[in-house]
């Protein structure tokens, strides 16, 4: 029932766009995933899941609707001064986002209060080089090629790939507190390429302070007890799929490079990524917990599909279908932040803890006893004790050295005893 309601909900959001003709492509695929192979996403998006993926920078035309909006949004900069927080917020959080990055370069900085004017002073390459994280920092910027538009030239790119090092060891220099992690270049990168080098370090600067500073800290602890949010709300909406996840152990680390980059680390298309930033730049920080929780909600059919074992759950889960109807799952997200809010949750994440306590505890009982058996059928079988060990006190058993004393003591023993009784023998016979 659950299922036939989301599809029925999906399909009404989809025939309201399509009455204009206006419906996006990607949403009109996801409806036939019922009809399609079930093994045709696995071929299509084969990849590791801590490979960065290859972006796909095309460009779309605007529908109708997206033409009207940005004409409202380029209204609203004309006005900037009576433009308040909240209505930046609208537009980005609304349908189709801020629409392109021409108006996300000049909005951006508005929804997390940057002031344009300000200039930090910028570090010596010298100053930047001396900082530990400098080498890690360096090998993450090499590997994020593909986060860079393909006709780009190298030497741009080259440029670029240097600002982003500067960017990122400019915040953990200025905040010494703030750990930087891998992944964090990849939420760089996109402000980089937005909004150029220096506001894309001012949005960086805020955003580790808000938004990422629990992923910023020395450990990973709070960050994996906040991933239990995801599990929380799937149990609260659908408790057979929760339960199927749980017993399938597949665990959540899934979902950790989604968070931790805003899922700018795991999607194939450049507008999704752009898409869901404008999005969470205006929301509160844990709404990618509340976006991954629709998605995997929305993937019940494709979950059911796979065997409940954690390997096949993960590799599916890990992997983000280029079809996924964002803007639906944005909506969904919204419904399900209003009907459980983080504060709601705490004693479902403790209940899901000790859930997870028992069934580590009896997993390690189970494991116990297997270690007990297997022991037990690598110990020698005892032979049976020779008639002699029983005549022997058992604490002068202790060596062969041991062993052979005793021995030779009962010898003599016996001889002294036969020499003794032979020689009384003898002497009767005299007499």
């Amino acid at each position: 029932m659950e299922c036939e309601s989301k599809n029925l909900e999906l399909k009404n959001y989809v025939d309201e766009k399509m009455e204009n003709g206006k419906v996006e492509k990607h949403i009109n695929g996801s409806l036939d995933k019922e009809n399609a192979n079930p093994n045709a996403e696995k071929k299509a998006t084969q990849r590791r899941h801590d490979e960065p993926s290859e972006l796909s920078f095309e460009i779309f035309p605007e529908n109708a609707e997206e033409k009207i909006k940005r004409q409202q949004i380029e209204k609203a900069l004309e006005k900037d001064s009576n433009t308040t927080l909240e209505q930046w917020r609208l537009f980005a959080r609304s349908e189709y986002g801020l629409i392109n990055d021409d108006l996300r370069q000049k909005v951006w900085p508005l929804l997390v209060s940057v002031d344009v004017t300000q200039c930090d002073p910028v570090p010596t390459l010298e100053e930047l080089m001396s900082h530990p994280e400098y080498n890690q920092v360096v090998l993450d910027v090499n590997r994020s090629l593909k986060r860079f538009p393909p006709s780009i030239a190298p030497a741009k790119r080259l440029a670029l790939q240097d600002q982003l090092t500067a960017i990122i060891l400019r915040v953990i220099s200025k905040y010494p507190h703030l750990s930087y992690y891998q992944g964090y270049h990849d939420v760089a990168v996109t402000f980089l390429l937005v909004c150029g080098d220096e506001i894309a370090f001012h949005i960086m600067e805020i955003l580790s302070t808000d938004h990422l500073v629990e992923c910023m800290q020395k450990t990973f602890e709070i960050v994996q007890k906040r991933l239990l949010l995801i599990y929380a709300i799937v149990w609260r909406e659908n408790k057979d799929l929760y339960e199927y996840l749980e017993r399938s152990q597949c665990g959540l680390l899934f979902a950790l490079p989604w968070y931790l980059t805003w899922f700018g680390h795991s999607l194939n298309q450049y507008r999704s990524v752009v898409r869901l930033y404008d999005y969470f730049l205006a929301s509160e920080p844990l709404l990618p917990l509340y976006v991954t929780a629709a998605i995997v909600l929305y993937r019940e059919e494709d979950i059911y599909r796979e065997e409940c074992d954690r390997a096949s759950l993960h590799c599916l889960l890990s992997q983000l279908p280029d079809e996924l109807p964002f803007e639906y799952l944005l909506i969904q997200s919204e419904k399900l932040y209003a009907k459980y809010p983080p504060h709601n949750l705490h004693k479902d994440i403790e209940k899901i803890i000790e859930r997870e306590q028992k069934i580590r505890e009896e997993e390690d009982k189970v494991f116990e006893t297997r270690r007990q058996l297997i022991q037990r059928k690598r110990q020698p079988v005892p032979t049976p004790q020779p008639f002699i060990y029983k005549l022997i006190p058992r604490k002068l058993i202790l060596h062969r050295r041991s062993i052979f004393v005793s021995t030779a003591f009962i010898v003599i023993g016996i001889f002294a005893y036969y020499y003794k009784a032979h020689n009384n023998i003898n002497v009767d016979v005299i007499r």
